[in-house]
């Protein structure tokens, strides 16, 4: 068996009693006072995520911004010095690689997150584009990432910085310090609350993530692992790559046709594929699936209508927030729109499901 990597805030997972997994290639915690309860305080309070097992790769030169714009579907050129958006990266194909947050700090200096278990197949990708037209570096082992989440968020990270907080819109980002160390106050985040994701370099992780769970206290905020990440995403339908999209599945049938800007003047890789897809029209869809009878859809259970497989389920659990069992998973076209009824097989017996509106948990 691979020996799993450890991110620089194992050691405090194991103080605050995490139960370890392997997941991405790294010793993750899935969980320390139980899923709900977790996935209840980023909801109504405020959670810590340690993402440090995500990657950053930083673009760096005269033409740094325009290398990564035609890596990417998203138009980088429209985003302002210290702003951020969501993205996807494509193959020629219009297959997706990655789902990304690309963070500009000028037209010469990019950073970009990319996913755990995508760090070396990205930079391969990436790299392969520069041309060397621009520096290209690998950071993911220089950088601990903590999200910090919930509706207390805001005001957590604000006892702890001199940096106006709320001056940071949503998906806009700061250089700052955080806890007495240099760090990215980013306004971002992947659990559909209010919150913030923390860059600051690995030697300085620990003291920031203790300084967190004891300034904040009294707000409430508890340690969370991947199971609650995974619940929280989920009944807000964010897509998690391995799951709901990879390389056999292209944007506009993952519902992130939102994302990909072909009135750009800008060429990217892909875009001819891309703009071929949209022409023609997707055959099936990534949609959000309500268990209306008895079960939990799970991952890799069929999706049937008129009792033939249609589909699989790419995600699926049950929703604390909600109090429903949830699932998102790719129908046809033809089953696609809300109130689609379908049947999910759960161990062997269909059980009544319907496709519903996104998200499932309605603000």
């Amino acid at each position: 068996m691979t020996e799993q990597k450890k991110t620089a805030l194992h050691a405090a997972h194991l103080r605050a009693g995490g139960r370890m997994v392997p997941f991405a290639g790294y010793e993750m915690p899935v969980q320390y006072s139980g899923l709900v309860d977790e996935h209840t305080a980023v909801r109504e309070a405020v959670g810590l995520f340690d993402v440090s097992h995500m990657g950053e790769v930083v673009f760096v030169g005269d033409k740094a911004l325009e290398v990564a714009n035609r890596i990417v579907t998203n138009d980088l050129t429209k985003l302002g010095d210290g702003q951020a958006c969501y993205t996807v990266m494509v193959n020629e194909e219009g297959r997706i690689i990655d789902d990304l947050v690309v963070y500009r700090f000028s037209a010469k200096k990019v950073l970009i997150c990319v996913n755990a278990a995508n760090r070396a197949k990205d930079f391969a990708h990436m790299a392969q584009q520069v041309r060397g037209e621009c520096q290209i570096d690998d950071h993911s082992d220089d950088w601990v990432q903590i999200a910090v989440q919930g509706p207390k968020a805001p005001e957590l990270v604000q006892r702890l910085t001199e940096t106006d907080v709320s001056g940071i819109k949503t998906y806009w980002f700061a250089e700052g310090q955080v806890a007495g160390h240099n760090a990215i106050i980013a306004r971002t985040g992947y659990t559909g609350e209010d919150g913030f994701e923390l860059y600051v370099h690995s030697d300085n992780g620990e003291a920031v993530w203790d300084a967190l769970l004891e300034k904040g206290a009294d707000l409430g905020v508890k340690p969370c692992g991947l199971g609650a990440r995974d619940s929280l995403r989920l009944e807000f339908c964010f897509a998690l790559y391995g799951n709901d999209i990879d390389e056999t599945v292209q944007p506009y049938e993952a519902g992130l046709g939102w994302v990909v800007k072909l009135k750009s003047e800008q060429d990217f890789v892909g875009k001819a594929a891309l703009q071929a897809f949209k022409e023609a029209g997707a055959s099936r869809k990534l949609v959000p699936i309500e268990v209306t009878g008895r079960g939990i859809a799970r991952p890799g259970y069929p999706i049937l209508v008129d009792g033939e497989k249609v589909g699989e389920v790419t995600s699926g659990t049950k929703g604390p927030s909600v109090g429903k069992a949830i699932a998102m998973g790719y129908v046809p076209i033809s089953h696609a729109k809300e109130g689609s009824a379908l049947q999910i097989e759960v161990r062997g017996k269909p059980v009544d499901a319907v496709v519903v509106k996104r998200p499932f948990l309605k603000r």
